[in-house]
Protein backbone atom coordinates (compact mmCIF):
# COMPACT_ATOMS: atom_id res chain seq x y z
CA UNK A 1 0.00 0.00 0.00
CA UNK A 2 1.20 3.76 -0.51
CA UNK A 3 2.58 5.38 2.23
CA UNK A 4 0.64 8.25 3.72
CA UNK A 5 2.00 10.55 5.87
CA UNK A 6 1.73 14.55 6.56
CA UNK A 7 4.52 17.21 5.42
CA UNK A 8 8.37 16.28 6.32
CA UNK A 9 7.39 12.65 6.26
CA UNK A 10 9.04 10.23 3.69
CA UNK A 11 8.62 10.39 0.00
CA UNK A 12 5.45 8.24 -1.19
CA UNK A 13 5.35 5.38 -3.26
CA UNK A 14 3.94 6.56 -6.80
CA UNK A 15 1.03 3.64 -7.87
CA UNK A 16 2.91 1.00 -10.01
CA UNK A 17 2.27 1.67 -13.49
CA UNK A 18 2.45 -2.09 -15.56
CA UNK A 19 3.19 -2.02 -19.29
CA UNK A 20 0.03 -3.00 -20.21
CA UNK A 21 -1.37 0.06 -18.76
CA UNK A 22 0.29 2.35 -21.16
CA UNK A 23 0.00 -0.01 -23.97
CA UNK A 24 -2.00 1.80 -26.57
CA UNK A 25 -3.41 -1.25 -28.42
CA UNK A 26 -2.90 -0.05 -31.52
CA UNK A 27 -3.42 -2.33 -34.38
CA UNK A 28 -1.23 -1.31 -37.86
CA UNK A 29 -1.79 -3.99 -39.67
CA UNK A 30 -5.45 -2.96 -39.69
CA UNK A 31 -7.38 0.21 -41.05
CA UNK A 32 -8.37 2.37 -38.47
CA UNK A 33 -12.30 2.24 -38.24
CA UNK A 34 -14.54 5.16 -38.43
CA UNK A 35 -17.76 3.36 -36.24
CA UNK A 36 -21.17 4.21 -36.21
CA UNK A 37 -21.51 6.13 -32.48
CA UNK A 38 -23.55 3.42 -30.70
CA UNK A 39 -22.51 0.70 -28.96
CA UNK A 40 -23.30 -2.82 -30.62
CA UNK A 41 -22.32 -6.92 -29.36
CA UNK A 42 -21.20 -8.11 -32.52
CA UNK A 43 -17.85 -5.88 -32.72
CA UNK A 44 -15.71 -4.04 -30.86
CA UNK A 45 -16.17 -0.30 -31.31
CA UNK A 46 -14.77 1.95 -28.35
CA UNK A 47 -13.90 0.52 -24.94
CA UNK A 48 -14.49 3.17 -22.64
CA UNK A 49 -13.74 2.02 -19.81
CA UNK A 50 -10.46 1.24 -21.54
CA UNK A 51 -9.81 4.63 -23.04
CA UNK A 52 -10.41 5.68 -19.27
CA UNK A 53 -7.73 3.58 -17.58
CA UNK A 54 -5.36 4.03 -20.25
CA UNK A 55 -5.77 8.12 -19.19
CA UNK A 56 -5.14 7.83 -16.31
CA UNK A 57 -1.91 5.46 -16.29
CA UNK A 58 -0.63 7.91 -18.56
CA UNK A 59 -0.66 10.87 -16.15
CA UNK A 60 0.23 8.58 -13.44
CA UNK A 61 3.41 7.72 -15.60
CA UNK A 62 3.38 11.57 -16.76
CA UNK A 63 3.31 12.83 -13.17
CA UNK A 64 6.09 9.73 -12.13
CA UNK A 65 8.17 11.24 -14.09
CA UNK A 66 7.52 15.22 -13.17
CA UNK A 67 8.92 15.59 -9.94
CA UNK A 68 5.60 16.94 -8.95
CA UNK A 69 3.41 15.63 -6.25
CA UNK A 70 -0.07 15.88 -7.79
CA UNK A 71 -1.66 17.78 -10.45
CA UNK A 72 -4.04 20.21 -9.71
CA UNK A 73 -6.47 20.98 -13.09
CA UNK A 74 -8.69 23.14 -13.80
CA UNK A 75 -8.85 23.00 -17.85
CA UNK A 76 -11.93 21.61 -19.13
CA UNK A 77 -10.11 18.67 -21.07
CA UNK A 78 -7.42 17.71 -18.83
CA UNK A 79 -10.33 17.20 -16.18
CA UNK A 80 -12.00 15.41 -18.62
CA UNK A 81 -9.06 13.63 -19.42
CA UNK A 82 -8.23 12.45 -16.10
CA UNK A 83 -11.53 12.11 -14.52
CA UNK A 84 -13.70 11.28 -17.70
CA UNK A 85 -16.69 13.88 -16.23
CA UNK A 86 -18.19 16.84 -18.66
CA UNK A 87 -20.27 19.17 -17.68
CA UNK A 88 -21.60 21.58 -20.80
CA UNK A 89 -19.39 23.73 -22.62
CA UNK A 90 -20.27 27.35 -21.16
CA UNK A 91 -18.01 25.86 -18.23
CA UNK A 92 -15.11 25.90 -20.31
CA UNK A 93 -13.73 29.33 -19.87
CA UNK A 94 -15.05 29.83 -15.92
CA UNK A 95 -12.37 28.08 -14.10
CA UNK A 96 -14.75 26.75 -11.53
CA UNK A 97 -14.40 22.79 -12.04
CA UNK A 98 -11.46 21.65 -10.71
CA UNK A 99 -10.03 17.74 -10.17
CA UNK A 100 -6.50 16.61 -8.02
CA UNK A 101 -4.98 13.80 -8.91
CA UNK A 102 -1.67 12.90 -6.18
CA UNK A 103 0.91 10.79 -7.66
CA UNK A 104 0.05 7.93 -5.13
CA UNK A 105 -3.89 8.33 -4.88
CA UNK A 106 -6.99 8.49 -7.15
CA UNK A 107 -8.60 11.15 -9.02
CA UNK A 108 -10.77 13.59 -6.80
CA UNK A 109 -13.34 15.93 -8.43
CA UNK A 110 -15.14 19.17 -7.78
CA UNK A 111 -18.23 20.47 -9.87
CA UNK A 112 -21.54 21.98 -9.48
CA UNK A 113 -23.43 20.24 -6.59
CA UNK A 114 -25.70 18.50 -8.45
CA UNK A 115 -22.83 17.25 -11.45
CA UNK A 116 -21.02 16.13 -8.39
CA UNK A 117 -24.47 14.27 -7.27
CA UNK A 118 -24.80 12.95 -10.80
CA UNK A 119 -20.85 11.45 -10.86
CA UNK A 120 -21.52 9.96 -7.69
CA UNK A 121 -24.58 7.98 -8.91
CA UNK A 122 -22.96 7.35 -12.72
CA UNK A 123 -19.19 7.51 -12.95
CA UNK A 124 -18.44 4.02 -10.75
CA UNK A 125 -14.49 4.51 -12.11
CA UNK A 126 -14.43 7.78 -9.20
CA UNK A 127 -14.63 6.95 -5.75
CA UNK A 128 -18.03 8.64 -4.23
CA UNK A 129 -16.04 10.71 -1.41
CA UNK A 130 -13.53 11.98 -4.41
CA UNK A 131 -16.97 13.30 -6.09
CA UNK A 132 -17.36 16.69 -4.25
CA UNK A 133 -19.39 20.23 -4.48
CA UNK A 134 -16.79 22.95 -5.21
CA UNK A 135 -17.50 26.49 -6.54
CA UNK A 136 -14.77 29.51 -6.95
CA UNK A 137 -14.76 32.91 -8.14
CA UNK A 138 -16.05 32.70 -11.87
CA UNK A 139 -13.54 34.48 -12.77
CA UNK A 140 -13.60 37.52 -10.66
CA UNK A 141 -17.40 37.24 -10.51
CA UNK A 142 -17.06 36.82 -6.50
CA UNK A 143 -15.42 40.20 -6.34
CA UNK A 144 -12.82 40.68 -3.51
CA UNK A 145 -14.31 38.14 -1.34
CA UNK A 146 -11.59 35.10 -1.35
CA UNK A 147 -13.51 32.71 1.21
CA UNK A 148 -14.10 30.21 -1.71
CA UNK A 149 -10.51 30.10 -2.39
CA UNK A 150 -8.93 29.96 0.81
CA UNK A 151 -11.54 27.27 1.76
CA UNK A 152 -10.47 25.52 -1.29
CA UNK A 153 -6.83 25.86 -0.72
CA UNK A 154 -7.17 24.37 2.87
CA UNK A 155 -9.23 21.04 1.29
CA UNK A 156 -6.59 20.71 -1.20
CA UNK A 157 -3.70 21.01 1.22
CA UNK A 158 -5.42 18.56 3.48
CA UNK A 159 -5.55 15.92 0.99
CA UNK A 160 -1.95 16.43 0.06
CA UNK A 161 -1.14 15.88 3.43
CA UNK A 162 -3.45 12.74 3.84
CA UNK A 163 -1.60 11.14 0.59
CA UNK A 164 1.81 12.22 1.73
CA UNK A 165 2.71 14.39 -0.69
CA UNK A 166 2.36 18.10 0.48
CA UNK A 167 6.04 18.82 1.11
CA UNK A 168 6.37 18.12 -3.10
CA UNK A 169 5.46 20.73 -5.61
CA UNK A 170 1.78 20.98 -6.92
CA UNK A 171 1.63 20.98 -10.48
CA UNK A 172 -1.26 23.58 -12.22
CA UNK A 173 -2.34 23.76 -15.52
CA UNK A 174 -4.72 27.56 -15.29
CA UNK A 175 -5.55 29.23 -12.25
CA UNK A 176 -7.19 32.20 -11.19
CA UNK A 177 -4.43 34.57 -9.77
CA UNK A 178 -6.20 33.84 -5.96
CA UNK A 179 -6.41 30.33 -6.16
CA UNK A 180 -2.95 30.28 -6.64
CA UNK A 181 -2.12 33.24 -3.83
CA UNK A 182 -3.91 31.33 -1.63
CA UNK A 183 -2.11 27.68 -2.02
CA UNK A 184 1.11 29.51 -1.69
CA UNK A 185 -0.15 31.40 1.48
CA UNK A 186 -0.34 27.73 2.74
CA UNK A 187 3.21 26.81 2.09
CA UNK A 188 2.70 24.79 -0.99
CA UNK A 189 5.17 25.19 -4.11
CA UNK A 190 3.51 25.71 -7.23
CA UNK A 191 4.76 24.92 -10.83
CA UNK A 192 3.71 24.29 -13.84
CA UNK A 193 1.53 21.30 -14.34
CA UNK A 194 0.60 21.65 -18.36
CA UNK A 195 3.84 19.85 -19.54
CA UNK A 196 3.20 16.77 -17.44
CA UNK A 197 -0.59 16.56 -18.76
CA UNK A 198 0.79 17.38 -22.42
CA UNK A 199 3.35 14.49 -21.82
CA UNK A 200 0.57 12.05 -20.74
CA UNK A 201 -1.86 13.25 -23.58
CA UNK A 202 0.74 13.25 -26.72
CA UNK A 203 0.45 9.86 -27.30
CA UNK A 204 -3.24 8.11 -28.24
CA UNK A 205 -4.42 4.85 -27.77
CA UNK A 206 -6.76 2.90 -29.94
CA UNK A 207 -9.75 4.53 -28.64
CA UNK A 208 -8.46 7.99 -29.42
CA UNK A 209 -7.66 7.36 -32.59
CA UNK A 210 -10.79 6.25 -33.20
CA UNK A 211 -12.78 8.66 -31.90
CA UNK A 212 -10.96 11.19 -33.76
CA UNK A 213 -11.33 9.66 -36.90
CA UNK A 214 -14.85 9.18 -35.92
CA UNK A 215 -15.24 13.13 -35.13
CA UNK A 216 -13.44 13.67 -39.07
CA UNK A 217 -15.98 11.47 -40.78
CA UNK A 218 -18.71 13.61 -39.16
CA UNK A 219 -16.64 16.44 -40.86
CA UNK A 220 -16.92 14.88 -43.89
CA UNK A 221 -20.33 14.71 -43.99
CA UNK A 222 -20.59 18.11 -43.19
CA UNK A 223 -18.46 18.81 -46.19
CA UNK A 224 -20.89 17.17 -48.63
CA UNK A 225 -23.42 19.38 -47.09
CA UNK A 226 -21.77 22.64 -47.53
CA UNK A 227 -20.81 21.68 -51.26
CA UNK A 228 -24.24 21.23 -52.32
CA UNK A 229 -25.81 24.18 -50.87
CA UNK A 230 -22.45 26.42 -51.72
CA UNK A 231 -24.32 29.08 -54.16
CA UNK A 232 -24.65 32.48 -55.29
CA UNK A 233 -27.00 34.36 -52.91
CA UNK A 234 -25.93 31.99 -49.93
CA UNK A 235 -24.57 33.75 -46.79
CA UNK A 236 -21.22 32.52 -44.91
CA UNK A 237 -23.63 32.49 -41.87
CA UNK A 238 -26.45 30.09 -43.24
CA UNK A 239 -23.53 28.26 -44.06
CA UNK A 240 -22.43 27.87 -40.53
CA UNK A 241 -25.97 27.12 -39.05
CA UNK A 242 -26.46 24.69 -41.74
CA UNK A 243 -23.17 22.80 -40.57
CA UNK A 244 -23.97 23.83 -36.57
CA UNK A 245 -27.13 22.00 -36.79
CA UNK A 246 -25.94 19.05 -39.31
CA UNK A 247 -23.15 18.45 -36.69
CA UNK A 248 -25.28 18.11 -33.34
CA UNK A 249 -27.58 15.70 -35.50
CA UNK A 250 -24.79 13.48 -35.82
CA UNK A 251 -23.87 13.86 -32.60
CA UNK A 252 -21.19 16.22 -32.18
CA UNK A 253 -20.95 17.09 -27.76
CA UNK A 254 -19.77 20.79 -29.10
CA UNK A 255 -19.43 22.43 -32.16
CA UNK A 256 -16.58 25.22 -31.10
CA UNK A 257 -16.75 27.17 -34.17
CA UNK A 258 -17.11 27.34 -37.70
CA UNK A 259 -15.17 29.19 -39.75
CA UNK A 260 -16.66 30.56 -42.98
CA UNK A 261 -14.78 32.89 -45.18
CA UNK A 262 -15.63 33.76 -48.88
CA UNK A 263 -14.50 36.11 -51.84
CA UNK A 264 -12.01 38.98 -50.62
CA UNK A 265 -12.15 38.39 -47.55
CA UNK A 266 -10.21 35.24 -47.51
CA UNK A 267 -6.90 36.96 -47.30
CA UNK A 268 -6.01 37.74 -44.84
CA UNK A 269 -7.41 34.91 -43.26
CA UNK A 270 -10.06 36.37 -40.75
CA UNK A 271 -10.82 33.71 -38.46
CA UNK A 272 -14.48 34.29 -38.77
CA UNK A 273 -17.84 34.59 -40.64
CA UNK A 274 -19.94 37.54 -41.67
CA UNK A 275 -23.51 37.67 -43.26
CA UNK A 276 -21.39 38.27 -46.65
CA UNK A 277 -23.21 36.99 -49.58
CA UNK A 278 -21.86 34.43 -51.88
CA UNK A 279 -21.17 35.31 -55.21
CA UNK A 280 -20.39 34.00 -58.66
CA UNK A 281 -16.58 32.74 -58.92
CA UNK A 282 -15.83 33.25 -55.40
CA UNK A 283 -13.17 31.53 -53.44
CA UNK A 284 -14.87 30.34 -50.23
CA UNK A 285 -13.21 28.26 -47.28
CA UNK A 286 -13.96 26.63 -44.00
CA UNK A 287 -12.91 25.49 -40.87
CA UNK A 288 -15.07 22.93 -38.95
CA UNK A 289 -13.89 23.02 -35.47
CA UNK A 290 -15.86 20.68 -33.15
CA UNK A 291 -15.33 17.62 -30.16
CA UNK A 292 -16.97 13.92 -30.30
CA UNK A 293 -16.56 12.82 -26.81
CA UNK A 294 -13.92 15.16 -26.37
CA UNK A 295 -11.64 14.55 -29.33
CA UNK A 296 -11.37 17.83 -31.44
CA UNK A 297 -11.05 18.40 -35.42
CA UNK A 298 -9.69 21.66 -37.00
CA UNK A 299 -10.57 20.68 -40.52
CA UNK A 300 -10.33 22.69 -43.52
CA UNK A 301 -11.77 22.37 -46.76
CA UNK A 302 -11.76 25.32 -49.85
CA UNK A 303 -14.14 25.27 -52.59
CA UNK A 304 -14.59 27.38 -55.82
CA UNK A 305 -18.47 28.51 -56.50
CA UNK A 306 -19.26 28.23 -60.28
CA UNK A 307 -15.31 27.49 -61.80
CA UNK A 308 -11.67 27.73 -61.07
CA UNK A 309 -9.52 29.64 -62.96
CA UNK A 310 -5.96 28.83 -64.67
CA UNK A 311 -4.18 30.35 -61.86
CA UNK A 312 -6.21 28.91 -59.06
CA UNK A 313 -6.05 25.93 -60.22
CA UNK A 314 -1.77 26.06 -60.39
CA UNK A 315 -1.80 27.53 -56.67
CA UNK A 316 -4.07 24.16 -55.82
CA UNK A 317 -1.40 22.51 -57.37
CA UNK A 318 1.43 23.85 -55.75
CA UNK A 319 -0.54 23.30 -52.52
CA UNK A 320 -1.36 19.99 -52.98
CA UNK A 321 2.00 18.59 -53.63
CA UNK A 322 3.14 20.30 -50.44
CA UNK A 323 0.49 18.21 -48.46
CA UNK A 324 1.33 15.35 -49.55
CA UNK A 325 5.06 15.89 -49.43
CA UNK A 326 4.31 15.74 -45.76
CA UNK A 327 1.40 13.26 -45.48
CA UNK A 328 3.77 10.70 -46.77
CA UNK A 329 6.40 11.39 -43.67
CA UNK A 330 3.58 11.21 -41.22
CA UNK A 331 4.03 7.68 -39.75
CA UNK A 332 5.09 6.93 -35.67
CA UNK A 333 7.88 8.20 -34.80
CA UNK A 334 7.79 10.97 -37.00
CA UNK A 335 8.33 14.69 -35.20
CA UNK A 336 6.61 17.36 -36.12
CA UNK A 337 9.99 19.57 -36.68
CA UNK A 338 10.73 17.30 -39.37
CA UNK A 339 7.32 17.66 -40.94
CA UNK A 340 7.44 21.25 -40.91
CA UNK A 341 10.91 21.10 -42.37
CA UNK A 342 9.52 19.28 -45.39
CA UNK A 343 7.65 22.46 -45.67
CA UNK A 344 7.93 25.93 -47.73
CA UNK A 345 9.49 28.37 -45.70
CA UNK A 346 7.55 31.86 -44.86
CA UNK A 347 9.53 33.70 -47.46
CA UNK A 348 8.08 31.00 -50.10
CA UNK A 349 4.57 32.58 -49.03
CA UNK A 350 5.44 35.99 -48.59
CA UNK A 351 6.26 36.27 -45.00
CA UNK A 352 9.26 38.20 -43.70
CA UNK A 353 9.94 35.24 -41.20
CA UNK A 354 7.67 32.60 -39.51
CA UNK A 355 6.36 35.15 -37.14
CA UNK A 356 5.91 39.23 -38.96
CA UNK A 357 4.09 39.55 -42.00
CA UNK A 358 6.22 40.75 -44.95
CA UNK A 359 5.08 44.96 -45.39
CA UNK A 360 4.45 44.08 -49.23
CA UNK A 361 1.49 41.08 -48.72
CA UNK A 362 -1.40 41.23 -46.69
CA UNK A 363 -1.23 37.44 -45.45
CA UNK A 364 -1.38 34.60 -47.48
CA UNK A 365 -4.37 33.06 -48.74
CA UNK A 366 -6.50 30.02 -47.45
CA UNK A 367 -4.33 26.91 -48.00
CA UNK A 368 -0.87 28.15 -45.90
CA UNK A 369 -3.85 27.07 -43.29
CA UNK A 370 -4.11 23.87 -44.31
CA UNK A 371 -1.95 22.08 -41.91
CA UNK A 372 -1.62 19.22 -39.59
CA UNK A 373 -3.67 20.43 -36.27
CA UNK A 374 -3.79 20.99 -32.58
CA UNK A 375 -5.03 18.78 -29.55
CA UNK A 376 -7.23 19.26 -26.59
CA UNK A 377 -7.62 15.63 -25.65
CA UNK A 378 -7.10 15.30 -29.19
CA UNK A 379 -7.80 16.55 -33.10
CA UNK A 380 -7.19 16.34 -36.46
CA UNK A 381 -6.95 18.50 -39.70
CA UNK A 382 -7.74 18.10 -42.80
CA UNK A 383 -5.57 19.77 -46.35
CA UNK A 384 -7.57 22.03 -48.28
CA UNK A 385 -9.21 19.72 -50.80
CA UNK A 386 -12.29 20.79 -53.11
CA UNK A 387 -14.97 18.06 -53.64
CA UNK A 388 -15.97 19.88 -56.36
CA UNK A 389 -13.44 21.70 -57.77
CA UNK A 390 -9.79 23.11 -57.48
CA UNK A 391 -9.25 25.73 -54.52
CA UNK A 392 -7.35 28.45 -54.39
CA UNK A 393 -4.38 28.36 -51.94
CA UNK A 394 -2.04 31.48 -53.37
CA UNK A 395 0.08 33.54 -51.46
CA UNK A 396 0.72 36.12 -54.23
CA UNK A 397 -2.34 39.15 -54.38
CA UNK A 398 -0.93 39.20 -58.28
CA UNK A 399 -3.20 36.24 -58.56
CA UNK A 400 -6.28 37.31 -56.63
CA UNK A 401 -5.85 40.33 -59.05
CA UNK A 402 -6.37 37.96 -61.99
CA UNK A 403 -9.45 36.36 -60.61
CA UNK A 404 -10.99 39.46 -60.03
CA UNK A 405 -10.26 40.23 -63.28
CA UNK A 406 -11.68 36.83 -64.79
CA UNK A 407 -14.71 37.71 -63.25
CA UNK A 408 -15.02 40.74 -64.07
CA UNK A 409 -15.06 39.66 -68.10
CA UNK A 410 -17.01 37.35 -67.91
CA UNK A 411 -19.28 39.50 -65.96
CA UNK A 412 -19.05 41.16 -69.32
CA UNK A 413 -19.42 38.92 -71.49
CA UNK A 414 -22.99 38.30 -70.01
Amino acid sequence: MPKKGTSGSSRPEPKIIRPDDIDPKHRWDRPLQAPGRTQVDFEERIDFRRLHDYRLARTRAALAQSGLGALLCFDQHNIRYTTSTVIGEWARDKLTRYSLLTGNGDPYIWDFGSAARHHKLHAPWLHTDHCRAGLLGMRGATGADITLFKDAAKEIKAILVEEGVADMPLGLDVVEPPMLFELQKLGIEVRDGQQAMLQAREVKNIDELTLLNMAAAMVDGVYQDIAEALKPGVQESQIVALATKRLYEMGSDCVEAINSISGERCSPHPHNFTDRLIRPGDQAFFDVIQSFMGYRTCYYRTFNVGRATAPQRTAYKKAREWMDRVIDLLKPGMSTGKVAAALPKAQAAGFASEWTPSASTSATASGSDCTSGRSSQGSTRSASRSSSSPAWCSPSRRIARRATACRRRASRRK
